[in-house]
């Protein structure tokens, strides 16, 4: 598929039903949402949003075949083929995946080559290998009983990904599901659709078989119904604190599990021993021009020594001011616009919330000249912060970040630590010992020293309120299992 025009795109994008059983079912929903370009306000596809009606059709499906195979049944080495032969297929459609990931999500052609597919591809083959060599029984013996402690898939699961890169994410939580023996419902979001649709299709020319996964594109409405649906065994979001509270509420009332992966207010340490231009290029990739800040490991707090504040933060102003912004198709773009008008509004009212809080908006706070259509917001830097303002304390999902000044290692730890979120974090230091003795004093799930790695082998998911569970690989296939203990005898 080539990038074509505007018309050719939204003649391509068209759909008119759910995908459950295995193929597309007319939705009984006359709701259909517009999905729009953030780089030019382009129409360039159609989904119907789903009702309840839809909504019981895809978890039927789900629970029709969990219930009654085959995939539960499924030898792991059967459901491995099956993954990596998906993986091979999104490797194959590349190209449109890319092209939806600039189109539908507005993420930079720069930075999308390594997101729209590999990842999910690697994740697709990552939990290929967890299921092919997990043991998934195990007998033991006790001075009680001989037994089989058999693990196995907790049964229908509602996949949940957040509109920031809903492939990738939806993967994570797709792959791990189905190499546990589970069968999905994917709800892809309202914004970008469009590559999760591709992606179940090509699930389905894998070789998964008709229920094992289906699609749904829902409001919040019919999105909660499926969260406290009967049928539902497992919920997996990826999405704000907030969301993430009110999902683990309502799963709490029927206890229904759920794995959460919510929001981040990273810090990044910068110690007085730092390389400063490495320190300053990490910190600037970390978090204003990662994904326009639209990531929940962005780096949203720059704690620096406060004998070196002017240095670093010059440096900083320095850096985001000459970071390229504009349409996301030009390769030479880093910064594209926000995912929507409302969450543009959303990013700039906290800008505001800063200056009113008596923060300086050192570099950015506004529009970029010569950009009327998108919806574009430049990267901004803010000085003057204290860890207690709400810029410092809430998660702006956008491109901003703040310094905020420390008075040695203690206080930095301290102002690390002192947020309700515990997602990520770096530190950069010329002792590698004392990196990784401020790694395990922060509360948080994912740590780098000297740079800013998200590892997708490693166990991923956050403290407090950055989450509940971990996803990726082994570790995440095994949030998706339930565990049977069988007494054979006496010993």
């Amino acid at each position: 598929m080539s990038s074509g025009t505007d018309t050719e795109l939204a003649t391509r994008w068209q759909y008119d039903g759910v995908f459950a059983d295995g193929g597309y079912v007319r939705a009984e929903s006359q709701h259909v949402a517009e999905i729009v370009a953030p780089r030019n306000e382009e129409v360039i596809g159609r989904v119907p949003l789903a009702s309840r009606a839809d909504v019981d059709r895809v978890v039927a499906s789900a629970r029709r075949a969990f219930d009654t195979g085959p995939w539960p049944l499924t030898a792991p080495a059967e459901r491995a083929a099956v993954l990596r032969r998906w993986a091979d297929l999104l490797q194959e459609h590349e190209n449109d995946f890319a092209l939806l990931a600039v189109e539908e999500t507005g993420t930079p052609t720069a930075f999308n080559a390594r997101g729209a597919t590999s990842y999910p591809a690697f994740h697709l083959r990552n939990f290929a290998d967890a299921c092919e060599g997990y043991a998934f029984e195990q007998e033991r013996t006790s001075p009680f009983s001989r037994a089989v402690v058999i693990q196995e898939g907790v049964g229908v699961v509602a996949a949940i990904p957040s509109f920031n890169s809903p492939v990738g994410l939806g993967v994570q939580k797709i792959g791990g599901a189905l190499a546990a023996g589970c069968t999905v419902v994917l709800k892809a979001p309202v914004q970008d659709p469009l590559g999760c649709h591709l992606l179940v299709e090509l699930g389905a020319a894998a070789g998964l078989p008709p229920g094992a996964l289906n699609l749904v594109v829902a409001e919040p409405a019919e999105s909660e119904y499926l969260v406290t649906r009967p049928g539902v065994d497992l919920v997996s979001f990826t999405g704000s604190t907030g969301v993430g509270k009110h999902i683990a509420a309502l799963c709490a009332a029927d206890v229904r599990r759920c794995v959460l992966e919510l929001g981040g207010k990273s810090a990044a340490i910068i110690l007085e021993d730092a390389d400063l231009d490495a320190a300053v290029a990490t910190v600037v990739r970390a978090s204003v021009a990662f994904h326009m800040g639209e990531a929940c490991t962005a780096m949203s707090r720059v704690l620096v020594p406060r004998s070196r504040h002017d240095e670093i933060a010059d440096a900083l102003a320095g850096a985001i001011a000459a970071l390229p912004v504009g349409d996301p198709t030009d390769p030479q773009v880093l910064i594209g616009p926000l995912i929507t008008a409302e969450h543009r509004a959303r990013v700039e009212r906290y800008i505001e919330i800063g200056r009113e809080e008596g923060a300086t908006v050192r570099v950015g706070g506004g529009r970029p000249a010569g950009l009327s259509r998108g919806w574009y917001v430049e990267p901004t830097l803010f000085t003057g912060v204290d860890n207690s303002m709400r810029i410092a304390r809430e998660e702006i999902f956008g491109p901003a970040t703040a310094v905020i000044a420390h008075d040695g290692l203690e206080h930095a730890l301290q102002l690390a630590n002192d947020t309700p979120f515990g997602l990520s974090g770096t530190v950069f230091t010329a002792d590698p010992e004392v990196g990784l003795e401020v790694a395990r004093k922060v509360r948080a799930g994912t740590f780098s020293v000297n740079d800013y790695i998200v590892d997708q082998t490693l166990p991923f998911g956050g403290y407090r309120q950055s989450g509940l569970g971990r996803e990726n690989g082994e570790r995440g296939m095994t949030e998706f299992l339930e565990t049977k203990s069988v007494t054979i005898g006496r010993p």
